[in-house]
């Protein structure tokens, strides 16, 4: 990610987590953002550990103290992991953590002697924390259908396939667009600011809701609004939060997550590991998005799909350009994406069709694709007035303002996610089947056809009522 883009991304995410202090890494290198002064350890013995592992390393070395060592908040949570604060969070340069750094080390050799990790950072899980770069919604044109279509297939309450989908909340008017019927869950608290303007990433779950749907209408869908703040949590209330969205309503057939974090590591984040071993003993299938950021470093947790213990249970989705022939320029990619789908300029519903929503474009957008590709994607966007840019300073214009009322055309691999989990649901339902891990197997088996992404031919995922978008067409309506 470009220093300027993630600085950007990284104020975002810190208004979105008010009064947690954050910094980059690793080493201050913007691969992912991180609560300043923590790290996570495992419950009982190890969190001991642990604790006194990094005081007796703080102690010793000259520009670490030891004076703030401790356990911070409750002493165990559902997920098994217990807070631990190394240092004063208001201290030292913003953005940087030191004392972090110097914890891990400390605890270097014990994990090479027991052979796994014992300790943490505390990472921002987010829709968009490494974003290339955030993506906005736009208007659909007038009169325009959803992309994909809605599939023709009935509703049967009987057998309609389970899809919980962690998110961003609903729309207070969502249940006004047809395909979201038989759709429930939770709302978002907050839609809009005190200027009646659409808040960041307020939407995203009703528009994964809506691509669901569409692909597979015989579902029952359950959007929980787990990423209310902006689309971001802490690793830490992360697991806790999963295990609170399948407790509510019991373990569905299929969990559509469009959110994760890169961790500089292979072997998964720390404050989700109980909930994945759970998710294992399950029938659930987890189908997760890839990540944004155009790059080959695991994106966790759809990256557990790589690991032999967690493969049948964890489908990683990455994101293919407008055409479906190539992967679109923001996609994460590598070996650890098991598939990839249409992500790029899809239409859905990202409001309910009750009083026009204006929306303010809030973030910085890019005139081109910073990675170096011709074709059009997420990284090409209009270029706003009164917003910054990768080449230029703000200006003193007024931000440019849309109006939503119903559907809406935006991209990321957020949006490929949902449109495999719904060709899953979607593939039950046409076999009568129960497993949804067998479903996804025999979809990628039967079904998948090839497309490039970084010069690799890689499975690819078509929905038969998904159109083709030709690239270079504008993104935004005339």
């Amino acid at each position: 990610m470009a220093p300027q883009r993630f600085h950007e991304q990284f104020g975002q995410i810190q208004r979105a987590l008010p009064g947690v202090p954050l910094a980059m890494g690793p080493d201050d290198s913007g691969e992912f953002i991180y609560e300043k002064g923590v790290v996570l350890a495992r419950d009982g013995e190890e969190a001991q550990v642990v604790e006194d592992a990094v005081r007796t390393h703080f102690t010793a070395a000259p520009d670490l103290t030891p004076d703030h060592v401790r356990r911070s908040g409750p002493q165990a949570n559902r997920s098994g992991i217990t807070r631990i604060q190394v240092s004063d969070p208001g201290q030292g340069v913003p953005g940087a953590d030191r004392a972090v750094a110097g914890a891990l080390r400390a605890l270097r050799g014990a994990e090479n002697r027991v052979g796994r990790r014992l300790v943490s950072r505390n990472h921002v899980v987010s829709i968009a924390v490494n974003a290339c770069p955030g993506d906005e919604p736009v208007p659909a044109a007038y009169n325009a259908p959803p992309n994909p279509a809605a599939a023709q297939a009935a509703h049967d309450p009987a057998g309609a396939v389970g899809v919980l989908v962690v998110d961003t909340g609903l729309m207070h008017d969502y249940r006004s667009y047809p395909l979201l019927a038989h759709t429930e869950g939770d709302a978002q608290i907050r839609e809009t600011d005190d200027n009646g303007v659409l808040q960041q990433y307020v939407g995203h779950g009703t528009f994964i809701a809506g691509l669901v749907a569409a692909v597979a209408p015989n579902t029952d869908i359950t959007v929980r609004n787990t990423l209310n703040d902006a689309g971001a949590i802490l690793e830490y209330d992360f697991g806790d939060k999963l295990f609170e969205a399948v407790e509510e309503g019991g373990w569905p057939d299929i969990l559509s997550l469009s959110a994760g974090t890169s961790n500089g590591r292979v072997d998964g984040l720390l404050g989700v590991a109980a909930f994945m071993d759970e998710l294992r003993a399950q029938r659930t299938l987890l189908v997760a998005a890839a990540g944004n950021n155009s790059s080959a470093t695991p994106f966790w947790p759809a990256a557990y799909a790589s690991l032999p213990e967690y493969a049948d249970a964890v489908l990683s989705v990455g994101a293919l350009r407008g055409d479906g022939e190539f992967g679109a320029c923001f996609s994460n990619h590598g070996p650890w994406v098991r598939v990839y789908a249409p992500g790029e300029r899809l239409t859905s519903a990202l409001t309910g069709f009750g009083s026009p929503v204006p929306y303010v474009y809030q973030h910085s957008t890019y005139d081109a694709c910073r990675y170096g590709f011709a074709y059009s994607c997420t990284c090409r966007s209009p270029h706003h007035t009164g917003q910054l840019s990768e080449e230029t300073a703000a200006t003193a214009g007024k931000p440019d303002q849309v109006m939503f009322e119903g559907l809406a055309s935006w991209s990321g691999t957020s949006f490929a996610t949902p449109v495999v989990a719904g060709l899953v649901a979607a593939r039950m339902t046409a076999n009568n089947q129960s497993d949804p891990r067998a479903a996804a197997r025999e979809l990628l088996e039967a079904e998948a056809e090839s497309a490039e992404v970084r010069g690799a031919h890689v499975p690819a995922l078509l929905p038969a009522t998904w159109t083709p978008v030709p690239v270079g067409q504008p993104a935004v309506p005339a």
